[in-house]
């Protein structure tokens, strides 16, 4: 059972961690930690009580965000689920940060060295999944024969694409809500025999 104490420091972490998800999402990875704070409502101090520095931050929801995406992908790798089935699932994931995300792959390239191996540990975890989903396939005739890691890569070079230039292409609205069903179609036409 834990304290009131204990559970006050959660809920303070927490709210930590969702401002950060929204404070980069809109300014990127260079907003200060005072920016974090302020949306949190807590003082900027509080948040070096709960990670010792703004590198473990980062580092901390990289590998969470990676977490939740590996979570939701990992069922349906690991059942009957088809390229079509993963694919939406990775985009559904996606789509919770859809914002926070595209600072990351647009940004990656500025944060330390911890971070960005936390986001090729995201890396890693879709191109797994997505191969044991494209292996099953290709037992059953269905999937071209295409190196898997040019397939992979096309896919996210896809993705990343319309990602990074969201503002020409959706604006207004979540791009993945609008163009999600369309990109998944495509490639899977592309790869089906």
């Amino acid at each position: 059972m834990q304290s009131k104490r204990q559970l006050q420091k959660e809920s303070t972490r927490k709210k930590i961690i969702e401002a950060a998800y929204k404070v980069y999402a809109g300014q990127g990875f260079t907003a200060p930690t005072a920016a974090i704070a302020k949306e949190a409502g807590v003082s900027h101090g509080t948040i070096f009580v709960h990670f010792s520095s703004l590198e473990e931050l980062q580092c901390y929801l990289i590998q969470d965000f990676g977490n939740t995406l590996g979570l939701e992908i990992h069922c349906l790798a690991e059942t009957g689920s088809n390229t079509e089935e993963l694919l939406k699932a990775h985009l559904n994931a996606l789509a919770k940060h859809e914002n926070f995300y595209i600072r990351l792959i647009a940004e990656k390239s500025l944060l330390p060295e911890d971070t960005q191996m936390a986001f090729a540990n995201i890396q890693s975890i879709m191109a797994y999944h997505f191969s044991k989903v494209i292996e099953r396939e290709g037992q059953n005739q269905a999937i071209k024969n295409i190196p898997l890691h040019l397939m992979f890569n096309t896919w996210m070079g896809l993705l990343h694409y319309y990602l990074l230039n969201k503002d020409f292409f959706s604006p207004d609205q979540p791009l993945l809500l609008r163009y999600g069903p369309e990109l998944i179609g495509t490639f899977a036409e592309l790869i089906k025999k």
